[in-house]
């Protein structure tokens, strides 16, 4: 499928209602950047090129001008099942990932049964001065490593990320949130020495008031660590 293609089917499914929504979430995209186009379409959309031959040209076109596009290009990378093909488009797409929405939309589902490997580059990731590079790599640890896979060591490279930007902090708060919804004892530690910045260990807190996953006597805890 060609870009024109592509683009008059995103226009086609334009909603702008929706369209609207997004740009007051999304404040990192500039408004004429986003179309409105709902994501159980873009999945759809996304589906079907994967099956597609020519897709690999949309693949390799970067910079994307739409939002769309380059959710599209995050959800075809979700659907890749050979985990090396899927680090080769990751690793050129990072760099062009410019908000949260698309950072947070690619979860290629073939990681989880790569997380080995995965983790030489995420700590290749972490480190980056790009936003969503770093987020993406946090996102992962959070993602992939906090169940049956979960080391303590991962608690550390995440607190170890120090970054000004609002995205990357709220992203280590998001997954010391979780952490502490599913490894309670080894993240409580963090937050009880005050490992992390004033701004993300209170976020992190908060976070973790809102869960479902933490129960009342926890969050009453967790409330007086608050700095």
């Amino acid at each position: 499928m060609t870009r024109e293609k592509i683009i008059e089917e995103l226009l086609e499914q334009q909603d702008k209602e929706y369209r609207d929504f997004q740009r007051k979430l999304i404040p990192t995209v500039a408004p004429d950047r986003i179309i409105g186009v709902r994501t159980p379409v873009l999945r759809k959309m996304a589906k079907e090129m994967a099956r597609q031959e020519d897709t690999k040209d949309f693949l390799d076109t970067l910079p994307h001008h739409y939002f769309e596009e380059n959710q599209l290009h995050a959800l075809i990378l979700s659907e890749e099942k050979n985990f090396e093909h899927c680090i080769a488009g990751t690793e050129p797409f990072l760099p062009y990932v410019d908000n949260w929405a698309t950072c947070d939309q690619m979860v290629p589902k073939i990681f989880k049964k790569h997380t080995d490997e995965l983790l030489l580059y995420i700590q290749k990731w972490i480190v980056s001065d790009h936003t969503y590079t770093a987020r993406f790599a946090v996102g992962m640890l959070m993602r992939f490593y906090l169940d049956e896979k979960f080391e303590p060591e991962y608690l550390e490279m995440v607190a170890a990320v120090k970054s000004g930007e609002y995205y990357v902090r709220m992203m280590v708060a998001w997954y010391f949130a979780t952490a502490l919804a599913k490894q309670y004892d080894a993240a409580l530690v963090f937050l009880e020495e005050k490992r992390l910045e004033p701004w993300t260990h209170n976020k992190t807190i908060q976070k973790s008031i809102e869960s479902y996953r933490i129960d009342d006597e926890k969050k009453a805890y967790l409330r007086s660590l608050k700095v």
